[in-house]
């Protein structure tokens, strides 16, 4: 679809919505940390916009995005279904509305932090942390990736969408085909024993879901609740630690602190950015300590600036326990 048919598909949708950021933004940089993988079903990044499919307090929804880019550069949303009404009100928090980089882009802040961030955020200025606030649609996910590697969790999380997701609400004509919308709590519960097995998710991770999304409704209330408190509770449920909940709350909450300690890659990565050496999760955090309050900020442009730490040392192992 072309710009000029945007008039169009929003008379055609069941609700719409004009964002302007008041600033530089880009969609895909913002939103990316959503998706799990380009193979991800909720999702599609097509040249007519970005899709995405996901359960409201009012029922599924179907979301196109579509970004114009310019001196006033605004953001286009067009939903569909039950919950359209409700996806189109989040749509200006789901963009970073919240995420304010005033304070991390001030002259005094900038001269403390390293040269990469610092060019990182020059050429990108128009990355917000976005906040869907749907907690459970995050949370499970974050748990299939507890232990594994990013492949198998993907595989996995794959696996148990095409099995158990259900079709994203009629669009129309221009909606990609295969669009689905994540199980809701509910039928997560439902899935049985044999298909995690299948899926390749082991005992503890599965039981982990389990657990949490037994008070999916507790859960979910953590969106009203400020990150730091939304984290503590959320660590209060055995198998959910510090690595989950930040990882949940980058997404759900927009959060510009989280940063994921246990992380299998990302200390070392972050060692060998700022200093040229590995360092542990302890090290990690001291140095990032001078910035406390915008080290997901610091994180996310470190990850923009180009900078790969060296390739070497033993790799996980990626196990499949399908067979078993």
């Amino acid at each position: 679809m072309t710009i000029a048919s945007a008039p169009a598909a929003a008379a055609a949708a069941d609700a719409s919505l004009r964002w302007h950021p008041g600033g530089p933004f880009s969609l895909l940089q913002s939103l990316g940390i959503l998706m799990r993988g380009n193979g991800d079903p909720s999702f599609a990044n097509r040249p007519d916009g970005l899709w995405m499919a996901f359960t409201t307090p009012d029922g599924p929804a179907t979301l196109r995005l579509t970004a114009v880019s310019g001196p006033d550069c605004w953001v286009d949303a067009q939903a569909w279904g039950p919950g359209a009404g409700s996806a189109i009100a989040g749509v200006p928090r789901l963009l970073g509305r919240d995420d304010d980089w005033s304070g991390f882009d001030e002259p005094e802040f900038q001269a403390g932090l390293p040269r990469l961030v610092v060019g990182a955020r020059r050429r990108n200025p128009g990355l917000r942390l976005p906040a869907t606030g749907r907690v459970v649609d995050s949370l499970v996910p974050t748990i299939l990736e507890q232990k594994v590697t990013t492949i198998e969790a993907r595989r996995g999380y794959r696996y148990l969408m095409y099995r158990y997701g259900s079709p994203a609400p009629d669009a129309g004509r221009h909606a990609p085909s295969g669009l689905l919308v994540a199980p809701t709590a509910a039928q997560w519960l439902g899935i049985p024993s044999w298909e995690w097995h299948k899926a390749g998710v082991g005992p503890q991770r599965s039981a982990t879901v389990m657990r949490a999304l037994r008070s999916a409704a507790g859960l979910e209330r953590l969106a009203s609740l400020d990150a730091a408190e939304a984290g503590a509770k959320l660590q209060t449920i055995p198998g959910i630690g510090i690595w989950t909940a930040a990882e949940v709350l980058q997404r759900t909450h927009g959060c510009p602190d989280s940063i994921a300690v246990g992380d299998y890659h990302l200390a070392a990565f972050v060692g060998y950015a700022l200093t040229g050496r590995k360092t542990d999760d302890a090290g990690m955090l001291a140095l990032m300590e001078p910035w406390r309050g915008h080290r997901q900020r610091v994180v996310r442009m470190l990850g923009l600036s180009g900078f790969r730490k060296p390739a070497f040392g033993p790799r996980m192992t990626i196990q499949d326990h399908r067979g078993h």
